[in-house]
């Protein structure tokens, strides 16, 4: 750092113009405060023969504790001038111009009464050097400062910022006291120019450069959004994180999530400040206790996938087989949507995926421990840093509280300490849940005889039952669709009867149509009696004992003039809510048995 550099700054945020006092030392100048005209810095250039080069120092009226509190090893006692309230800054490459600004700022803000002594002697370069040290003169300052054309509501803002403490907690607690008083300010006089600064508060900016920003937070407020230094911006989104310019928590997420379309959006800031901004709206959703859903919304979309991820993968049971495949996907190879079973059979391979982890997460057990603790761990909880960093300060002290955010990841804040508990990626045994989905995959390649075949490892033994008993529940699904299903439509069998009966009588002689006056049928001697619990009358029970033996009762239909698919859905109807299927088929006129159905038939019937 170069002292022009003190002097640019000094010149740019206080308007504090340099002051050479002394013709006879051109090498000598203060800087006076713009109010008082105290001096504030004395600045000397010295030039070394030895080095060829200009040695810059200067004595800051900052107070002696700044050593203490900065311990830098440019940084020592004055050298010109007397007292506890100044010390010297070398300039040199190792110069932090940040810390030099700082100490100008707390020298500025001191206000210490006028009258210095300067001591010129010992400390200067020796008596080879080109300059010659001369007692310098003091009869008093006679410089007028120059006023700052700035309003006086920002002269008043800046008495509340507390010197003398660097913390950022304590610059956030001033920044609150400053932005309290300013939320209502509006200003006109816009400014372009740059503005770098790490945590900017009100206090790092220039009067020049605070008019501008309350010009733009002005028009930003009437929706009007446009470009600005990336460190203003920032100063913006810490009054809405501490509540300033708002009227709640809720009303300060809105307006964060204003900022992002109407600033963000239209291409103005970049990708750090966008990651910045969701991960403050997040901690700021939880830090307030706002609705969980709320917050969620401004989770890392990869912290949401894994964490929905677990959740299936922990109780799959309750998640279908697409979402139980694309949590295993989320932790394994990045091609697995791309394995020759998921490709070729996609739904059933998702399916014997998706079913083979459910049968081992509930089956498999080591140590005492399920499938997904082995794979995954317990959660664990572990500090947690709020809007660490930006400049955040509540004056309320929170209450303790627990803030489940999602089925894997919560927080929770005792005596002002917060922390998070969620499963840690360190706990994840990634070879234990590869071993799964390679021992499922090799599997899988088999049964379906797709993909070139992979070599068995002994270690993933351990996940065969569980992968072999979906593919045999599998394959006996597929045997059962495989197999032919005869329905009937039962609604329409009255319908059926009629027209058979119809077609009967038009088929029936006069002889034929004669009944006698009674009619009693007499069955043979040795026929059983009808069995109590079974809906079918005498006939149709004689029908079925001579299917039972092999024949093919065409001659007790005759005789009893019945049609063969009129008894077929009689029979069947009535014997659907014993069996549950259909009992007999007729094809060409000819009853069958449905030879599934013939030894329950026959139990019925108490034998043929």
């Amino acid at each position: 750092m170069e002292l022009s550099e003190l002097t640019a700054y000094a010149k740019e945020k206080y308007n504090i113009e340099e002051q050479h006092k002394w013709a006879d030392f051109p090498g000598f100048s203060v800087l006076c405060h713009p109010q008082t005209g105290k001096w504030v810095a004395l600045l000397m250039r010295q030039w070394d023969t030895d080095t060829g080069s200009e040695i810059e120092r200067c004595d800051l009226k900052c107070g002696t504790q700044s050593l203490r509190e900065f311990n830098r090893p440019y940084l020592a006692p004055p050298i010109r001038m007397h007292g506890s309230k100044w010390v010297s800054v070398a300039f040199g490459p190792e110069t932090e111009p940040d810390v030099v600004f700082r100490l100008l700022d707390r020298a500025v803000s001191s206000g210490e009464q006028r009258g210095y002594t300067i001591v010129l002697g010992s400390s200067l370069p020796s008596a080879d050097s080109a300059y010659r040290d001369t007692a310098l003169p003091f009869s008093g300052s006679t410089y007028q400062p120059k006023k700052e054309s700035v309003p006086n509501k920002l002269r008043e803002m800046r008495r509340y910022y507390n010197y003398g403490r660097e913390s950022l907690t304590d610059k956030a607690r001033s920044f609150f006291r400053q932005g309290m008083f300013m939320k209502d300010y509006e200003d006109d006089a816009p400014w372009q120019g740059d503005f770098v600064c790490y945590f900017p508060t009100y206090q790092d900016m220039t009067s020049r450069q605070l008019r501008g920003y309350f010009s733009w937070r002005s028009r930003v407020r009437r929706g009007d959004y446009q470009p600005v230094a990336a460190s203003a911006a920032y100063i913006y989104l810490y009054e809405l994180l501490c509540g300033i310019g708002t009227e709640s928590p809720e009303d300060s997420l809105q307006k964060l999530r204003k900022f992002e379309e109407g600033y963000l959006d239209s291409g103005f800031g970049d990708q750090r400040m966008r990651r910045n901004l969701r991960r403050w709206m997040l901690e700021f959703a939880v830090i307030k206790n706002l609705p969980p859903e709320t917050a969620r919304q401004y989770m890392d979309p990869e912290v949401r996938e894994k964490d929905f991820a677990l959740a299936v993968l922990k109780a799959p049971d309750a998640y279908s087989d697409e979402e139980v495949f694309s949590a295993l996907c989320v932790f394994g190879p990045k091609r697995l949507k791309e394995f020759p079973v998921i490709t070729s059979v996609a739904e059933r391979g998702m399916r014997l995926f998706a079913d083979s982890w459910r049968k081992a997460a509930s089956g498999y057990r080591e140590d005492g421990k399920a499938l997904f603790t082995l794979c995954f761990g317990e959660k664990k909880m572990r500090g947690w840093y709020p809007l660490s960093n930006a400049v955040f300060y509540q004056e309320e002290k929170p209450k303790d509280m627990d803030y489940p955010l999602d089925e894997c990841r919560s927080y929770r804040l005792r005596n002002g300490v917060w922390q998070v508990e969620a499963y840690e990626k360190l706990s994840f045994d990634r070879d234990r849940f590869q071993g799964f989905l390679h021992e499922a995959d090799l599997l899988l390649r088999r049964y379906f005889r797709t993909g070139r075949y992979l070599k068995e490892n002994p270690r993933d033994a351990w996940a065969a039952p569980f992968i072999e008993a979906s593919i045999q529940a599998d394959r006996q699904a597929v045997l059962e669709a495989a197999r032919p299903k005869i329905t009937i439509d039962l609604s329409g069998l009255d319908k059926i009867r009629e027209d058979a009966i119809s077609t009967r009588d038009s088929l029936l002689t006069e002889e034929d149509l004669y009944e006698p006056e009674e009619y009693e049928e007499v069955l043979p001697e040795d026929e059983e009696e009808t069995p109590a619990d079974i809906p079918l009358d005498a006939v149709q029970i004689r029908i079925l004992r001579a299917l039972l033996s092999g024949g093919n009762a065409s001659e007790i239909m005759q005789a009893n003039r019945l049609m063969p698919s009129l008894v077929a859905d009689i029979i069947n109807e009535a014997m659907f809510d014993e069996v549950g299927d259909v009992v007999l088929t007729c094809e060409d006129d000819r009853l069958s048995l449905v030879e599934e159905y013939r030894e329950d038939l026959e139990q019925m019937l108490g034998g043929i």
